[in-house]
């Protein structure tokens, strides 16, 4: 039983929880303010609810009351980019919400820690621009941020089981449930296989690319 279809959106949904790091910036360079308490109820309020229920939220906002997005279904990108996009909207959102409101979350947390050290301090009183202090901060605050990427984008082939079966996708996810409702175990062995090489694939990455932040970290 091989499902017709592979899940092919999701690179579009580690952008969007790649999303979560500008935000976790702003958040903490404007810690205490309007803007990070917004930031923090959204991120709250973006993990607290599950994923199908952003889902099934989504759809009843952008698909049956403004008409702007597909419900359900899949285009191949062969039918044209524009309707491949338009089918992955949806379930890219509702599903790299949850990540993307993890990721700002510690994101600000480490911010934070980055931000409050001395020669932060030392930068700010001499007058250094905004963009330099807070690259800076960002750069060496960065282990921890590729670690929930990482942590997240691997939990992201999890999630597709349920955005998939929301939103009638035919991939990986839909191919998982179609084999346990089958009893199809050669199948079923061999999605998890695939899942745990991309989850230590990706988690050797991470941990490879701690280097290019910290030189003073050996292999």
């Amino acid at each position: 039983g091989v499902h017709p279809g592979v899940d092919r959106g999701w690179r579009t949904r580690g952008s969007v929880e790649a999303g979560g790091v500008p935000l976790g910036v702003l958040a903490a360079w404007n810690a205490g303010r309007l803007l990070d308490r917004l930031v923090m109820i959204g991120a709250v309020c973006a993990f607290s609810v599950p994923v199908f229920l952003i889902g099934y939220s989504l759809v009843y906002g952008f698909s049956i009351k403004l008409g702007w997005l597909p419900v359900q279904g899949y285009k191949p990108l062969a039918d044209g980019l524009a309707p491949y996009l338009r089918h992955l909207v949806l379930p890219c959102l509702s599903l790299g919400l949850v990540y993307m409101a993890l990721l700002t979350r510690m994101t600000r947390a480490t911010m934070l820690e980055a931000l409050s050290e001395d020669y932060i301090r030392t930068a700010r009183a001499k007058g250094l621009a905004a963009g330099p202090i807070v690259w800076h901060a960002l750069k060496n605050a960065a282990n921890p941020i590729v670690t929930t990427i990482g942590v997240g984008v691997a939990l992201l082939i999890g999630g597709v089981v349920v955005t998939e079966t929301v939103f009638a996708i035919p991939g990986l996810g839909r191919l998982t449930i179609d084999a346990v409702l089958r009893h199809d175990y050669p199948v079923i062995q061999g999605v998890l296989l695939v899942a745990s090489g991309i989850y230590v694939l990706i988690n050797l990455l991470v941990d490879l690319s701690y280097r290019l932040f910290d030189p003073r970290i050996r292999y």
